[in-house]
């Protein structure tokens, strides 16, 4: 091929491009809020096999990240509706699955001699936390199906009022079936005892319910920043949610 007939192909390749489409603010929003979803749900995952004590009470060390969750998920229901979390929750479920699987694959793997954590050190901490992981994935799936019905069941019941009703009680019924279901998977056949076990899901449980509660204000804060960002846009996506919520079919996107 001759020099010229070089240059005509890749000039003729060049004009067949085409640019990329750019993002609408509802869709740049909706990989920021799965971003900080995905980020926090792993490591509250991972981190799930340690204990610690607060104001005496025994508690997993993966309710700390949790609650960003809940405001996320929150906020999804709100402008993406059960199309829009429904995606988040499966795509949350591979991310779990992926982490898991990398984690075993890890722990297979000799430590070298000089390394500074050994094989037995790394596999009694990420071990614990494949156990963590198996329970949390039965536990997550079941608690944001159960979060995005009863959502959108007092979002209709209220006709869109009161945000403070539909955010906390969604996530105090969701949050009482996780607490339980991912304790007594994750911990279950350990040193602990039964009653141990239901002591640690019922402070879980406690836990979140209160911090459910302390973080409506944020929730509040979240959604006045969120219909400053999206404007006029804001209100068509809360509408399309809203008619999904009622019909149970799954709206156009308005982005």
């Amino acid at each position: 091929m001759s020099n010229g007939s070089f240059y005509k192909l890749t000039n003729s390749c060049d004009k067949e491009k085409k640019p990329l489409m750019p993002l609408s603010k509802s869709q740049k929003l909706f990989i920021i809020l799965n971003a900080f979803f995905l980020t926090f749900l792993i490591l509250a995952e991972v981190t799930g096999s340690k204990l610690f004590v607060s104001f005496g009470f025994t508690l997993t060390m993966g309710v700390i990240p949790f609650p960003v969750t809940f405001i996320v998920t929150d906020l999804l229901n709100e402008y993406y509706g059960r199309k829009g979390v429904r995606f988040t929750t499966l795509l949350g479920m591979v991310m779990i699955f992926l982490a898991y699987f990398l984690l075993m694959l890890d722990m297979l793997i000799p430590a070298a001699p000089n390394s500074p954590v050994d094989n037995h050190s790394f596999n009694v901490v990420f071990g614990n936390s494949g156990k963590v992981i198996v329970g949390s994935i039965v536990a997550y799936v079941i608690g944001q199906l159960i979060d995005i019905q009863i959502f959108h069941f007092l979002r209709i019941k209220t006709e869109n009022k009161y945000i403070w009703l539909r955010a906390t009680g969604s996530t105090i019924v969701s949050q009482l079936v996780d607490s339980f279901v991912v304790i007594y998977i994750a911990l279950g056949g350990s040193k602990l005892s039964f009653q141990e076990l239901n002591q640690i899901s019922t402070n879980n449980f406690i836990y979140k319910c209160g911090v459910a509660i302390a973080i409506t204000p944020l929730i509040y804060g979240a959604h006045r920043c969120i219909n400053w960002y999206l404007g006029e846009e804001a209100e068509e996506m809360i509408e399309f949610a809203m008619k999904e919520g009622r019909s149970g079919t799954e709206p156009l996107s308005p982005g």
